[in-house]
């Protein structure tokens, strides 16, 4: 493989854009789209389903007895 120098530097200006977007005073880009409630309602009815679904198949505590 034989060393470019114009990808170097390509890849040095790159760095430094994205490095440099992490500023304080950086450029915010609002968000496109917010979800509608009811799509962010099934979601958490969703997650509560598989929370418990999860609880059911979870396997119990192993039972060790303890030396007193």
């Amino acid at each position: 493989m034989t060393y470019d120098p114009a990808l170097a530097n390509l890849a040095i200006e790159l760095t430094r854009h994205h490095v440099g977007s992490a500023h304080p005073d950086a450029p915010v880009v609002p968000s496109g789209r917010t979800r509608p409630a009811r799509i962010a309602a099934a979601r958490l009815r969703m997650a509560g389903s598989l929370r418990a679904a999860a609880g059911w198949v979870e396997p119990s505590p192993a039972k060790v007895c303890q030396p007193s």
